[in-house]
């Protein structure tokens, strides 16, 4: 009995000894593999670090030392991938510019589709202003939920679902605004009318719902003894190079004498969009130039025949951003057309997207642009050539009809030039 109960002690010292061995052998392999997802999250970190230190447009890095950021962050201990996007967005952030971002997996998927035609959602291009730090819509997307609620260019975006936007990233305001088809969202809204010193606020639910984008709208209009084609470019995604082209073509064989080309609220999109609309209106000049932060340019220019050398005029506005303005930009310094209603956004500024290896991405600002005359137009707009307010809004039945005050102003010209 003794020896037994010694037998079995032992075997229990054993045992004992054995499973802590398991546990200790367990720990370590823990704290390896804790010490490997550190090691790869401070990885992850370094490679976002390098593509801005190597790509930002701006070499002094909102006048900082941009080795001395990474330093911070190099005695961090990420235990997560969610602390690593925290800490870049961190980094991100000291460059105060709200274009160079991380786009997590569902926001890059988005970023990523919104540029092929059809997406879900509000239908709402935002931008942050530099000035007053707000939320302001560029524009509407034509047809989209928020276009059929009634929000307008300009508008600001005080708060989503009654959280106020001064406390949200410009991509957790996106985020916010996401979600399924039938879903509700209220925003509320400031709006500066007309004759008004004082914002008007108010408050929009908006039903959440598939978008489809149709870049071109066009038709041709009997105005008087001139036919004029009307062509609506809402923005620049994957189908409005072909869209335009086809438009034009169209256009040419019903006899257009004269065209209307409507750029108000379109908030941009493709450069190279931009760059090949201008090609079927050109037919030589410098389109665009691109200047990075070493000062180098580059530009794009038309070097082939166009579709059409009738008469131009382009309508712009407030919501008329980015590539948009590249285009009127660069029809408007080859004298190939005349701009006509108020100014417009004002973003000079070139993304690039780079996809990160965990389905991520980031947006980073590569580039400024400048017209052929070489304006640099970022936060200053282009003036137009006749500056036309609306007197009233006008619908979308309204666009390019007697209520389009704009429009008629546009086809106006036509005659002064044929006087």
């Amino acid at each position: 009995m003794i020896r037994q109960h010694k037998f079995w002690s032992r075997l229990g010292i054993l045992a004992l000894g054995f499973i802590l061995t398991v546990f200790n052998f367990l720990s370590m392999d823990s704290a390896i593999a804790a010490i490997v997802d550190s090691t790869q999250e401070q990885k992850f970190f370094n490679n976002v670090w390098q593509i801005v230190n190597r790509s930002y447009v701006d070499n002094t890095f909102n006048h900082q030392n941009w080795y001395k950021v990474r330093k911070q962050y190099n005695g961090k201990r990420f235990d997560s991938r969610e602390q690593t996007y925290d800490a870049i967005q961190e980094m991100l952030a000291s460059l105060d510019d709200p274009f160079t971002r991380l786009l997590r997996p569902d926001q890059y998927r988005t970023m990523s589709t919104s540029t092929t035609g059809a997406l879900t959602g509000v239908g709402l291009q935002i931008a942050v202003d530099v000035d007053t730090k707000s939320l302001l819509v560029v524009a509407p997307i034509e047809g989209s939920p928020a276009d059929r609620a009634g929000v307008k260019s300009l508008d600001r975006i005080v708060s989503i679902d009654r959280v106020s936007t001064t406390e949200l990233t410009l991509d957790e305001c996106a985020d916010r605004m996401r979600g399924e088809i039938g879903s509700e969202v209220t925003l509320t809204l400031a709006r500066n009318e007309l004759n008004s010193s004082e914002p008007k606020t108010f408050e929009l639910t908006i039903v959440r719902g598939r978008i489809e984008v149709n870049p071109v709208i066009s038709k041709l209009n009997q105005e008087g003894d001139r036919k004029v084609g009307y062509i609506r470019l809402t923005q620049f995604n994957g189908n409005a190079t072909a869209d335009m082209a086809k438009a034009i073509s169209k256009l040419e064989a019903e006899g257009a004498d004269s065209y209307v080309l409507d750029l108000r609220g379109n908030p941009g999109g493709l450069l190279q969009g931009a760059v090949e609309i201008a090609r079927q209106w050109l037919p030589e000049g410098v389109i665009v130039y691109t200047v990075d932060r070493n000062g180098i340019q580059e530009n794009y220019a038309a070097t082939g025949k166009p579709l059409t050398d009738a008469p131009l005029v382009i309508l712009q506005d407030g919501g008329t951003a980015s590539a948009s303005e590249v285009l009127a930009g660069a029809l408007h310094d080859n004298d190939r057309a005349q701009l006509l209603g108020t100014r417009t956004f004002g973003k000079g500024l070139i993304q690039s997207l780079f996809a990160l290896d965990d389905g991520s991405g980031l947006a980073v600002t590569i580039a400024k642009y400048e017209t052929p005359d070489h304006h640099d137009i970022h936060r200053i707009g282009i003036k137009p050539d006749i500056e036309v307010r609306p007197t009233a809004s006008v619908s979308r039945a309204q666009l390019a009809t007697k209520d389009d005050y704009q429009y008629t102003e546009a086809v106006k010209l036509f005659a002064q030039q044929t006087s």
